[in-house]
Order: structure tokens, then C-alpha cells, then sequence
């Protein structure tokens, strides 16, 4: 089973391949800032045609949910997720340093495919709308 690991909380974003032995397959870092959205499904198309696979060889999802960066997270969030539903795969959320570890370790458990929220570590400050 290929396991997908997304980070995007900083400006530098990663994502990358393991087996679910924890053994990195591929992995790639870029300076997305701005450009993360339209960036981000390209990575993982590149990333997938490096190892010869297709997005129907992942078989669970880790992202990091935070802190960090309010777009970010949400774009990796929504990207992660996205790929769970349509997939129909598990996803797991993790922090801190050793986060890819912890989340291979969760989906060995079968978690249930509930969506993955970010935390921001903060209060969101969401300005009101100009009228």
C-alpha cells in the first residue's frame, strides 16, 4: 500500500510517497507560496509517474494539520481529502516533528474516513467584508 503525505503549512511545501513500512519511496519540497493551489496536483501527478504508479495505488493519507499558514493548511486539507472521499481511502491529521511516522502508525488502526480540520495553533482573525 503507498501512503501520501502532505505538508503544507509554510511556504515550503512537501509531499511525499512511503510504503506502509515507513519507507520513503519519494519525496519533494518547493517553494509553493501563491502558487500552492494550482502547484500542489501536479507535485503528486509527478511524484505518483516517478514511482510508475496512479492515484488508485494509495491506500491512506497523512497530512500535517498544523500550526501554520490559514491558506495553506486549508488547500493541503482540502487536497487531502478530497483524494480520501474520491478514493474512498482513510486519512489521518498529525503534528509536531515526527508527524509522518505517527500517521503511518494511525492507519495501521483502519481510522474512519472523517475529514481532516486544521489547527491553525491560533485564533483564525477573519477581516469582515467590505460593503
Amino acid at each position: 500500500m503507498l501512503i501520501l503525505t502532505i505538508r503544507t503549512s509554510e511556504p515550503t511545501a512537501e509531499i511525499g510517497l512511503f510504503t506502509d513500512n515507513n519507507e520513503q519511496l519519494g519525496y519533494e519540497c518547493w517553494e509553493a507560496h501563491r502558487q500552492l493551489a494550482d502547484s500542489i496536483h501536479l507535485k503528486i501527478k509527478r511524484l505518483l509517474a516517478q514511482q510508475h504508479q496512479q492515484l488508485s495505488a494509495i491506500g491512506g493519507i497523512v497530512c500535517f494539520q498544523g500550526p501554520g499558514s490559514f491558506t495553506g493548511l486549508r488547500i493541503g486539507l482540502s487536497v487531502g481529502n478530497g483524494l480520501s472521499y474520491s478514493l474512498q481511502i482513510p486519512i489521518v491529521g498529525t503534528k509536531g516533528k515526527n508527524w509522518i511516522t505517527k500517521g503511518i502508525k494511525i492507519l495501521h488502526k483502519k481510522p474512519d474516513h472523517r475529514p481532516i480540520m486544521p489547527e491553525y495553533g491560533a485564533p483564525v482573525h477573519i477581516t469582515p467584508p467590505r460593503k
